[in-house]
């Protein structure tokens, strides 16, 4: 079936104005798996938009071909509010300019929005079936959110990538850090399942946390699952969303060249999955760079002061305890011999990201460190950056 293009608008924008979603629908809703893939919630981070640039033709070609199975649905820009917020030429697209905070946090709690008489009807109606509580599960989901009536223009966003996200079985949020590895963060619950992906992508970091505190677009789709599972022990209940966020790298690492090779990456994952048939045998999976870790073992390397960044480690060192991360330079100090004090690394590790703008204001977060043991203070708290 030729692919679709669909056109949501938002609600509530400013007389005189429209935003809109842009979806690429293939397949047929409810005829086998669902994928779903979205780039550039965080407006400002483009990699996602280039991959999906490239992997729309290479799924063009296989429907083409008769090679497509399931339906995939994808988001070239999740977020037409960020893309317009620009100011003196620079974008903004992290947090909303209204006040309302990061875009990817603070997403709708499905459980909430399902509410408690719905949940104890939903106990007397779970069989000792697991593909039969999956799909009446969804079926409350995509009730609630088409129930819901969005106030404004940032709740107009948010449900309509919900409404298309929630039943998948697989959702990919494309997203990137400032200057980085590839990394990706996901449920323990889904580990070792998602080594396909991890390994396809080169991954160098698999980060792990049931909840990480912030309510991100992944978790509003994967977590809910798990909270089910614990509330009715009885009944079998899958983790059936496996929900990522996938950092393609560095903001600065947006080329042709990486476009088209994460999109073949990501191809080669909806080749293992039974989206795009292939001739007998599949593609074999090549071997992970990495193990998955606790997203807790991550050290948030943060400054001590405001000040100026000399970095002495890279992304891709493996650093030791006490190791120099970076100089922070007082850019004040009467004796620039005396204004410059070390930041050292709190674990030991793989530096996998950096901040690249070099003046930094006090307990600024600048790089991350992929550790293996949970670090006091981070297990059971807010652990994103933010």
């Amino acid at each position: 079936m030729a692919r679709k293009i669909e056109r949501i608008a938002l609600k509530g924008t400013a007389p005189g104005t429209r935003q809109e979603l842009m979806l690429h629908r293939f397949g047929t809703a409810g005829k086998g798996p669902k994928i779903y893939l979205q780039a550039s919630l965080h407006a400002d981070e483009t990699p996602g938009m280039m991959v999906l640039h490239h992997l729309i033709p290479m799924l063009d070609e296989a429907d083409h071909a008769g090679r497509l199975r399931g339906e995939i649905v994808l988001v070239p820009y999740a977020n037409p509010i960020g893309l317009g917020q620009i100011v003196n030429q620079i974008q903004l697209g992290r947090y909303a300019l209204n006040g309302e905070g990061n875009f990817n946090r603070s997403w709708p709690d499905l459980l909430s929005l399902v509410g408690e008489e719905a949940l104890e009807r939903l106990e007397c109606e779970l069989t000792g079936d697991a593909e039969e509580n999956t799909a009446k599960i969804r079926t409350l989901f995509r009730q609630a959110l088409n129930d819901h009536e969005p106030r404004d223009t940032m709740e107009s966003l948010r449900f309509a990538l919900a409404r298309e996200a929630a039943d998948a079985d697989f959702v990919l949020d494309l997203h990137c850090d400032d200057d980085s590895l590839m990394h990706i963060f996901l449920l323990p619950q889904h580990w070792p399942d998602a080594r396909d992906l991890v390994a396809e992508l080169g991954c160098r970091a698999a980060l792990t946390a049931e909840d990480s505190g912030g309510a991100s677009f992944d978790e509003a789709f994967s977590t809910p699952w798990v909270r089910l599972a614990k509330r009715f022990p009885k009944h079998p209940i899958d983790p059936a969303c496996l929900a990522v966020t996938i950092e393609l790298r560095g903001r600065a690492d947006v080329s042709d060249e990486l476009g088209r090779q994460d999109a073949a990456a990501l191809a080669n994952f909806l080749r293992h999955r039974g989206f795009i048939l292939v001739e007998a045998p599949q593609p074999a999976i090549p071997e992970p760079l990495c193990e998955a870790t606790e997203l807790a073992a991550t050290e948030v390397v943060r400054t001590p002061a405001a000040g100026l960044l000399s970095y002495e480690a890279a992304p891709g060192d493996k650093l030791k305890k006490s190791d120099v991360v970076a100089w922070l330079i007082d850019p004040t100090a009467e004796n620039p011999l005396e204004g410059r004090q070390a930041i050292p690394a709190g674990t030991d590790g793989l530096l996998l990201s950096r901040k690249s703008h070099k003046y930094v204001s006090a307990n600024e977060s600048i790089a991350k460190i992929v550790g293996t043991e949970p670090l006091e203070g981070r297990s059971g708290g807010y652990l994103l950056e933010d």
